[in-house]
């Protein structure tokens, strides 16, 4: 970049020696550019990747190039500035100086040179109000006029004492003659010039045959860590010759010392975040997080000096489709505002392609945010919660089942059926010292009055002793009381005796076994864990439904990640995102967050897993992540391409990760930190202490149960006594008809035929005589009242 006013000459040797080495060299002529044009070729310059920039132009102009190249922070990393100015100090480069720029130039002036300092401090004793001019130091272009005014005064010194009279006037030479003819005494003053040997202020001062003046020396200096430094000097004999001294470094690290490297980043809590008193801190002590703590970790490994800078348009960085630039952090390593990224930056593929990553100093995936649901109230029946609907059923028609194939086998089998044999005695019999002795003709016992209803009886009685009772304890209600008794593990006061009842109940025991113990595995966390029923579950849930909008930050990896991805759901999410009204994306995750909160539920946000987790923690402890991960991925730290700093940067990360820092700074930031206790206050399922809410069904069924065993013993109670009053009304009419003459057949209806049920579903059954009939006498009168007497 040249001034037509004085770097014509510069540029014509440069193309001249370019033309020798095969060089390839752009020139543009700054006169011929607008402000606006000047920011265009600096873009320009990036697409090139032309590194190597040389600036010719007075003073003034080379300031303002300096200073519009600081203000777009842009063309600074990676690239060489050489400034062909001999007053390299006289510039203003503190824009410069802190952004880090390469920049070297020439200083003529040796500012620490006894004649200087006092020059230059007359200059800023001397009054000037009349001249009305500016109190600053002597630039390079005042020394060389001082030292022109001084080699002018040596001239004219040395002709007056060589005696050389130049203030006749001789005859004057015609301008327009041709040839031209020179003035006569200017030949003695150029004479004079060409013997002139001094010292001036910038430095020796002697001109060659041709006017050229020869034999000086300039200094090379570089922008340094604070101030600018001289790191060599050029003479005409010699060139090029170093004085930099440096200390030996590794070859990784090497270039990494000598300036202040700019790391840039984005407040996102809890990777980079203001203290709560700023204010009171200056540069790097202004930020605390992960990622704060990450860069100083780094630096301190690698052994240089940063400056933490947060990002112009808070982004992270994408590229426009319409300019194709890239914009947030990745836009400014790419355009050489800054050398390092240390934030939460996804690596991905379209941004590796610009930029270097590390590996990864965190591994997550994209997630879903919503907010927190209201807590479920347990169910009165909430104890049945352990087992499905369907396997209640299955169970009680089991019951059913088992008790009926229990009773069946048991009417079958004869090893369930038992007989009682009668040995008491009737003691109301007489002894047979007291018996009378049995008439022998049926006229005796149809007419001996000996003959009565308590002889019929012990006849009876005799008969019963020689036919036993069957009994069978499986009648249906005990089959079913059996089978309640080992569903409840309770047990029962009968057992079966037969082999295929035996197969029956331990079968149904094996089966009781496992379901009540799976029962008892499931009822505990069932009923000490509070659950939130959620709207959403996953991905696929969002998907297929259009109720809860959801989005992710404009400008960043997620939103990348569904542009690109040619899955199904994710697809159908990108084309319901893409054409949402209002639009779903937000500016920052902190108006994401913010957007879930109001939304009351009708809103989910996308974002990276550890930010989720993160906000999870944070008061007022009213978001949850929902589903797994969407993907995986990883953040890693971020330098421009070709960097020196990328494998020191590489080393350092996996050396903090085998050291075990990373996860140390992970748990301090994101849960010794949290402000909602241990797995984020309220999560999803909470194991709290049992409530009455939790067994209310189990004391509901217990008062159910008493009142329906009071309510069943009234209604027993009843209808006893109504079978009661029945059978003692039959009896007072059976004496009363005997009293008054009535069959003493009739009295005998309380007595035992066929097969009657017993007590709690026993059957029992008797053996009769099969001439039973036929063997009982005929009963008249007499038995009719003997019955009546002895039964009354």
């Amino acid at each position: 970049m040249y001034s037509p006013d004085s770097g014509l000459s510069v540029l014509q040797r440069i193309l001249d020696t370019a033309a020798e080495k095969v060089w390839q060299v752009t020139s543009i002529n700054l006169d011929s550019l607008t402000e606006a044009g000047f920011i265009k070729l600096l873009t320009d310059l990036d697409f090139k990747k032309e590194f190597q920039i040389i600036i010719d132009c007075e003073q003034e102009r080379l300031n303002s190039i300096l200073n519009l190249i600081a203000a777009q922070r842009r063309n600074l990393k990676m690239y060489h500035y050489i400034l062909a100015n001999l007053g390299f100090l006289d510039l203003n480069m503190t824009e410069f100086q802190k952004l880090g720029a390469n920049v070297t130039g020439f200083q003529l002036m040796n500012r620490s040179d006894p004649a200087v300092e006092k020059v230059d401090k007359d200059w800023l004793e001397f009054d000037s109000k009349d001249l009305k001019l500016p109190r600053r130091r002597l630039r390079y272009t005042g020394a060389l006029t001082y030292d022109g005014v001084t080699v002018m005064a040596a001239a004219f010194q040395n002709l007056r004492r060589q005696r050389i009279d130049i203030s006749r006037r001789g005859n004057a030479g015609e301008c327009l003659a041709n040839p031209p003819a020179p003035w006569g005494q200017g030949i003695d003053i150029q004479r004079a010039l060409q013997q002139v040997r001094l010292e001036g202020l910038t430095g020796r001062v002697q001109f060659d045959e041709r006017g050229q003046r020869t034999n000086f020396s300039l200094r090379v200096m570089e922008l340094g860590l604070t101030t600018p430094q001289q790191i060599g000097y050029w003479n005409e004999r010699q060139g090029y010759v170093s004085t930099a001294v440096r200390k030996p470094i590794p070859e990784e690290f090497h270039g990494l010392q000598n300036r202040t490297y700019v790391i840039t980043t984005i407040l996102e809590a809890p990777y980079m975040m203001l203290k709560k008193n700023h204010e009171q801190y200056e540069g790097n002590e202004r930020y605390e997080g992960y990622c704060a703590e990450l860069a100083a970790e780094i630096a301190k490994h690698v052994g240089f000096v940063y400056r933490l800078e947060l990002v112009g348009d808070s982004k992270y960085g994408a590229r426009d489709a319409e300019t194709t630039m890239w914009n947030g952090m990745v836009g400014e390593l790419v355009y050489g505002k800054a050398d390092v990224a240390v934030a939460p930056l996804t690596i991905t593929l379209v941004r590796e392609q610009v930029i270097d990553f590390t590996k990864p100093f965190m591994s997550l995936g994209i997630s879903i945010m919503i907010k927190k649901p209201i807590k479920s109230k347990p169910g009165v029946f909430s104890f049945l919660d352990p087992l499905a609907y369907e396997i209640w059923m299955c169970i009680v028609f089991a019951y059913i089942g088992v008790s009926v194939v229990l009773f069946l086998v048991s009417r079958f089998s004869p090893y369930e059926w038992k007989g009682e044999d009668s040995d008491d005695e009737d003691e109301t019999l007489p002894s047979s010292s007291s018996r009378r002795a049995l008439p022998t003709s049926s006229s005796e016992l149809t007419h001996s009055p000996g003959f009565s209803q308590s002889q019929n009886q012990s006849q009876q009685k005799e008969k019963e002793k020689e036919s036993p009772e069957y009994t069978n304890d499986f009648g249906i209600f005990n089959s079913l009381w059996f089978s309640l008794g080992a569903f409840m593990q309770q047990g029962c006061d009968i057992s079966p005796r037969s082999l295929s009842g035996r197969i029956v109940g331990g079968v149904w025991w094996f089966f009781t076994l496992i379901i009540i113990s799976s029962y008892t595995a499931n009822l505990a966390a069932f009923l000490t864990v509070e659950r939130m029923v959620s709207p959403i579950e996953g991905s696929e849930d969002l998907a297929k439904q259009t109720e809860i909008a959801y989005g992710t930050l404009d400008g960043g990896s997620t939103k990348e990640f569904f542009r690109r991805s040619k899955i199904a759901v994710f697809e159908k999410m990108w084309s319901y995102m893409r054409s949402a009204d209002p639009t779903v994306f937000v500016k920052n995750t902190n108006e994401g967050v913010s957007r879930v909160r109001k939304s009351k539920g009708k809103y989910a946000y996308l974002l990276e897993s550890s930010m989720n987790e993160y906000i999870e923690q944070r008061k007022p402890c009213d978001t949850m992540k929902v589903g797994g991960n969407l993907d995986s991925k990883g953040y890693g730290v971020a330098t421009p391409k070709g960097s020196a700093l990328r494998n020191p940067v590489n080393l350092a990360v996996l050396k903090l990760n085998e050291q075990g820092l990373l996860d140390k700074l992970k748990n301090r930031w994101w849960y010794d930190k949290g402000e909602c206790g241990t797995g984020g206050g309220d999560s999803k399922d909470k194991t709290s202490a049992l409530s009455l809410s939790n067994v209310a069904g189990v004391f509901y069924i217990l008062i159910g149960g008493l009142g329906l065993a009071m309510l069943v013993a009234l209604v027993e109670f009843c209808y006893k006594s109504r079978i009661e009053s029945r059978r003692m009304k039959e009896l007072i009419d059976a004496a009363m008809s005997s009293n008054l003459g009535g069959g003493g057949g009739g009295g005998y209806g309380g007595g035992r035929g066929g097969g009657v049920s017993g007590e709690n579903g026993r059957v029992v059954t008797h053996e009769f005589p099969k001439s039973g009939a036929q063997g009982l006498p005929c009963m008249g009168k007499a038995a009719g009242m003997g019955l009546a007497s002895t039964g009354m």
